[in-house]
């Protein structure tokens, strides 16, 4: 007779099934996120605490349990703080499940939610200058067929500001070039929006549909773009070729960041949707993002660089040179009438 299962095993396995999939309608890549710092939490308490993982109940949940864990993760698995805090978060969002859900042990878990997050230092956002952009488009060799999907794939790629998984996922009957053209893109949580694309950028990918693409209207559902194989990429597979191009591309412009993923183009237009003055809500639209402080980063780093671009122009006065406020009689006795 098996045994029965537990509190914690039921209650995570609707968290992770139910809540996080059907109510938060998270992307699978975050669930797997979620379900492997629970994966880990039990591999912790059985090796450091003896407790078995089909014997671990919610009583077991506990504060010191969870900072002994965050521990664990930097010492024994050499997490990086930041990552120590994304599985902090996944215990969070489990514990305000729990609140409703199983509220027995609630005083445990409202110890557990204050909890603070590790310091760390924020990223460094790379993007793409326009010559870097330029160069990097340059290095694929458009006089075969290879390198003119890349160039399409790599031109797309900047024009949507797409994350790589929604590249990928562009299927043939997403793109249309009637009127005003635009790409349809599934993100995450499979959240669908339409992202305008510039006109060069359609008449490219019309060019490379009449090449790859045969019989467009019978292959609605065939990736965009694809493999050899005739399969559809992989993250990993853009990547390289990201890696590739950028790194040829580097022999000919001094400021390519020194690592360019697929990541840095949606950066990079981001980016240059800023310093082009367009409005932060639009850009929001644009990228996808639920909330716009998301995408205040941009404007603020926009800003930044504005000023040090001020600041290196602005001449320098010499304090000798500097005018005298005191030797203004006139100022001085209406300063004085006061």
């Amino acid at each position: 007779m098996g045994r029965k299962p537990t509190d914690f095993g039921y209650a995570l396995t609707n968290f992770l099934t139910l809540y996080l999939r059907g109510v938060r309608n998270l992307s699978p890549n975050t669930i797997r996120s979620y379900r492997d710092t629970f994966k880990l939490l039990l591999i912790y308490a059985e090796e450091k605490k003896n407790i078995a993982s089909d014997r671990f109940e919610l009583k077991h949940l506990t504060r010191d349990l969870v900072n002994d864990y965050t521990d664990w993760l930097k010492s024994d698995r050499n997490l990086c703080q930041r990552s120590c805090n994304q599985r902090l978060a996944a215990i969070h969002a489990f514990c305000r499940y729990l609140h409703t859900e199983n509220p027995q042990y609630i005083l445990e878990y409202q110890r557990i939610l204050a909890i603070p997050f590790m310091k760390c230092h924020k990223p460094v956002i790379e993007y793409l200058t326009q010559d870097a952009l330029k160069a990097i488009l340059s290095a694929t060799d458009t006089s075969t067929a290879q390198g003119r999907r890349d160039h399409a794939m790599i031109a797309t790629l900047y024009d949507t500001g797409a994350r790589v998984q929604e590249l990928c996922g562009i299927k043939l009957k997403d793109v249309h070039f009637d009127g005003n053209p635009y790409i349809l893109l599934t993100g995450k949580g499979n959240k669908s929006r339409y992202v305008p694309i510039m006109k060069n950028t359609a008449a490219m990918l019309q060019t490379y549909c009449k090449e790859f693409q045969k019989n467009p209207p019978m292959f609605g559902d065939t990736p965009l773009f694809y493999t050899r194989l005739h399969t559809q990429f992989t993250r990993s597979a853009v990547s390289h070729l990201i890696t590739k191009y950028a790194d040829m591309a580097r022999e000919s412009v001094s400021d390519m960041p020194k690592k360019v993923t697929p990541h840095t183009f949606r950066h990079t237009k981001a980016m240059h949707l800023c310093q082009a003055g367009i409005d932060l809500v639009y850009i929001r639209d644009i990228l996808g993002h639920t909330k716009t402080s998301t995408t205040e980063i941009y404007a603020k780093i926009n800003v930044e660089q504005m000023r040090d671009a001020l600041e290196t122009a602005y001449p320098e006065l010499n304090p000798q040179e500097a005018m005298d406020w005191n030797d203004d009689s006139l100022l001085m006795d209406m300063l004085n009438s006061l």
